[in-house]
């Protein structure tokens, strides 16, 4: 039987900004359909990662290969067919503060499509549901919580059915009750979609559970790879060291 593909592969790479190294020879395959955790302590390269994902960013060193094909053999063309397939949850999430719920969700629809208004209708009601949010679509994102903003980012996220979702710290700022919800949100709409997921996060207690895999980052490599109850076994002092914090 023929192996997967890896959805997105870091072969050696390095990132150095201002002189100063971030990666450091990170070697990380991201499975297909996998729910992935990226942990580790502040200037590790979590989110410098994620930006190479989504092509923001290329290596000084190394390579990231994208479902195949090398990131340095990708036109802009590609790599704007790519970002349609990878849906970015941003920290501050993003969201435009003039335009109604509605209008942010209805957002790439309208720019990369061109599907009738009725049809952006029905798609972005189905996407706000999935999220558990029904009957807020007039509202402005100052009226909202910081739980319901992060749904609402999360449901432009997903609208224009991405194949992989990335989460870039999507607990940031909220409270325990709603962390556990959007937490559990996470795993659901991962499991509903059947899509990748990658999220980056120092929430280690909550976050951990819903992992299919996770990888620690520490001095710019991957330290530890596997599964949260390989992570708990662990006898690395340093994966235990971050665990205890």
């Amino acid at each position: 039987m023929k192996k997967e593909q890896p959805f997105v592969v870091f072969d050696d790479v390095y990132k150095s900004f201002d002189g100063k190294a971030v990666l450091k020879g990170l070697n990380l395959s991201i499975r297909k359909k996998e729910l992935l955790v990226i942990l580790g302590g502040s200037g590790t390269g979590k989110t410098v990662l994620l930006k190479h994902v989504v092509g923001l960013l290329v290596p000084d060193r190394g390579d990231v290969i994208l479902d195949g094909k090398s990131i340095f053999d990708f036109t802009e063309n590609d790599l704007l067919e790519w970002r349609r397939r990878v849906g970015f949850l941003f920290q501050g999430n993003a969201l435009f503060d003039s335009l109604s719920v509605f209008e942010n969700v209805a957002f790439p629809l309208r720019e990369h499509t061109s599907l009738s208004e009725k049809a952006i209708a029905e798609k972005v009601r189905e996407k706000l549901k999935l999220v558990g949010l029904e009957g807020v679509e007039n509202m402005m994102p100052d009226k909202l919580s910081g739980g319901m903003r992060k749904r609402v980012a999360l449901a432009r996220a997903i609208v224009m059915e991405p194949e992989a979702l990335l989460y870039d710290e999507p607990t940031t700022g909220l409270d325990p009750i709603t962390t556990k919800w959007v937490i559990k949100l996470i795993r659901n709409v991962h499991e509903r979609l059947g899509i990748t997921s990658v999220v980056v996060t120092h929430n280690v207690r909550s976050i951990i559970p819903i992992a299919d895999r996770i990888a620690f980052l520490y001095r710019g490599r991957v330290q530890f790879l596997g599964t949260p109850k390989q992570m708990a076994k662990c006898d690395d002092h340093m994966v235990q060291e971050f665990l205890k914090s």
